[in-house]
């Protein structure tokens, strides 16, 4: 005869619902099935992509295909725009690089935190708006 044991599969029910089955199969199908769940449950990570406030066209392009990369594997993005020395005086060019990201990616993203200053940064977090919208 086979090594089964009777294993309570829901306690809190009222009468408590048991089985006769392998321990340690059920153990395993258990956990396999907690790992699958969690595997879909995943809402990416957080990427961060750093700007100036005098970037050149060029590279703003390269950067927002790579955004857009970003938010199609379903990943938040922390934009950043970091001033040095004098630059800190111009806020505004940060302000109007951000809402150009923010306008160039409407139809895709979705803006989590508005912009704002962190130090001698401006920072802005936007996720995809199919992950985002549940």
């Amino acid at each position: 005869m086979e090594k089964l044991d009777l294993v309570e599969i829901a306690p809190n029910a009222n009468p408590p619902v048991c089985k006769i089955l392998d321990h340690g199969k059920y153990l395993y199908e258990k956990e396999k099935k907690r790992k699958r769940d969690a595997k879909k449950q995943s809402s990416g990570q957080l990427k961060e992509i750093k700007f100036t406030p005098t970037i050149s066209d060029n590279d703003y392009k390269f950067k927002l295909k790579k955004a857009i990369d970003f938010l199609k594997n379903n990943h938040k993005i922390k934009f950043s725009v970091y001033f040095r020395g004098r630059q800190l005086a111009h806020l505004d060019f940060g302000y109007n690089l951000l809402n150009r990201v923010k306008d160039d990616l409407k139809e895709i993203a979705k803006v989590e935190n508005q912009p704002y200053r962190e130090g001698r940064n401006l920072t802005m977090i936007v996720g995809n708006i199919k992950s985002s919208g549940k």
